[in-house]
């Protein structure tokens, strides 16, 4: 009996920076849009940025936001599957699930190129600062760290604050992704651009070009971009796009402007994790027996 065909080696992955508007379904449409336009430049795998169908919700606290939220199974995964099923590719589709009554999640839906969820990873950082108020609306994720076997081969996905942990990344790649994905909606207080924009973004692709260092794969970052006000008022966030992508050594091979839509085509060649691992082998040194502390929420105050 025949096994199930080798993932490629070489493969092309399809960044989709959007630009949200107030309308989901015009969102939703937007994005099975630039999927398709992956497809047809031979991308892969495309990901889609965090929360794509609307604008960034949680500028605000308000209730009648929840109403925003579907099941997985639901309309959003079930329109980029039909997508990925009649062009065969893999889709991740960030959605705000809504898992039962007063019960949500900020969810990314991993569906396989014959159009089915081949899983879900739930965001398990949860931010609570000025206009990010995610505690307000979502679960911590209780799913852990996951990695999925899909055609396009062995990849993971976390979502936007889930980023500035190192803990993530190594897990999903422990459990062979080599590939990450990071779909994101970070952006500046308008205000604090002036003074701390550059460092802020140079922070945010240094952290995660540091998880492609540190656990010899490739990752990739998705982000939103343009000035969104949900209510109307207020100063907003301005998304500052600049998505990318890196090969195991932090090299970025591929990045998008920071100031516009964009399909960002990158090429993969799954072989560097091997080629960077045999010669920086930080998975073989890694002291497991020495790591216990990391459990612990803090130890600087231990007796």
């Amino acid at each position: 009996m025949a096994g199930a065909p080798t993932p490629p080696t070489r493969l092309k992955v399809g960044l989709v920076q959007m630009r949200m508007t107030a309308d989901p379904a015009a969102n939703l449409a937007t994005a099975v849009t630039r999927v398709k336009e992956a497809a047809a430049q031979g991308a892969a795998i495309a990901c889609l940025p965090e929360l794509f169908r609307t604008l960034y919700l949680a500028q605000r606290e308000d209730h009648d936001v929840f109403d925003l939220a579907e099941a997985v199974p639901g309309p959003s995964t079930e329109a980029l599957g039909r997508v990925a099923r009649d062009l065969g590719i893999v889709v991740i589709a960030p959605v705000f699930e809504r898992r039962a009554a007063g019960l949500y999640h900020n969810t990314a839906a991993v569906i396989d190129a014959d159009g089915e969820v081949k899983g879900i990873y739930r965001k398990m950082h949860i931010p609570d600062d000025p206009a990010y108020y995610e505690k307000f609306y979502f679960t911590p994720g209780d799913l852990g760290f996951r990695a999925f076997d899909t055609k396009a081969g062995r990849i993971g996905t976390l979502v936007c604050w889930d980023q500035w942990y190192p803990e993530g990344g190594r897990l999903t790649a422990l459990q062979g992704a080599n590939l990450l994905f990071y779909p994101t909606a970070i952006g500046w207080h308008p205000s604090e651009k002036a003074r701390y924009g550059t460092q802020q973004l140079d922070a945010w692709r240094t952290i995660q070009r540091g998880h492609a260092i540190a656990n010899g794969c490739w990752v990739a970052a998705v982000n939103r971009v343009g000035l969104e006000r949900p209510d109307g008022a207020g100063p907003g966030l301005e998304f500052w796009g600049h998505s990318f992508v890196c090969d195991p050594l932090g090299v970025v091979v591929a990045e998008a402007p920071g100031d516009q839509e964009a399909l960002l085509i990158a090429d993969v060649d799954l072989a560097r994790v091997e080629e960077v691992r045999r010669n920086w082998p930080f998975l073989r040194d890694r002291r497991v027996d020495a790591y216990g502390g990391l459990t612990a929420r803090y130890l600087g105050d231990a007796p």
